[in-house]
């Protein structure tokens, strides 16, 4: 059996209902290996506060099919989604989290990321309908951004592999 390197990417059924919201990041390194991740799972929207911008050298391709919104404020960019009916789930350690193998994602779910130090702020916790944590078995006490991100949305794809 031959294997051909780069095959082409599978095609979607149907187009993924998720969407990233990302507090601001202290690196736009980590923004651009989640958007280069969401791009690899055929998201095409993420939604950002702070100073983001991509690096097409870490982002590659997704450069040019995310769609990055950069919002002053994400508690009204919430607002919003729930009002088209996504369900707002934090990827966040709280005390009412859920763990990620075992979580089952809505398929219309908006993904709230933290930043790297401080992890979702005290307004954004408010906002969310639930919390959904990566199990961390040694230190430090979490993953990077970006990891726990594209550990997330494996966890969601594989859910939903076709759309």
């Amino acid at each position: 059996m031959q294997h051909l390197r780069h095959k082409p990417p599978r095609e979607l059924l149907r187009p993924r209902e998720l969407v990233l919201v990302c507090a601001p990041l202290r690196s736009n390194v980590n923004l651009s290996r989640i958007a280069r991740a969401a791009s690899c799972c055929g998201l095409t929207r993420i939604i950002a506060s702070g100073h983001a911008k991509l690096d097409r050298e870490v982002a590659r391709d997704a450069v040019d099919v995310i769609q990055l919104e950069v919002r002053r404020s994400l508690p009204p960019v919430i607002k919003q989604l729930k009002a088209e009916g996504y369900r707002i789930v934090g990827l966040e350690q709280t005390t009412n989290s859920h763990d990620l193998h075992h979580y089952a994602f809505p398929r219309k779910t908006a993904l709230v990321i933290g930043n790297e130090r401080t992890g979702l702020t005290e307004e954004l916790l408010a906002t969310l309908d639930e919390a959904i944590e990566i199990p961390v078995w040694g230190l430090p006490h979490s993953y990077n951004v970006a990891t726990a991100t594209t550990m997330a949305l494996y966890e969601y794809c594989k859910q939903f592999p076709d759309g």
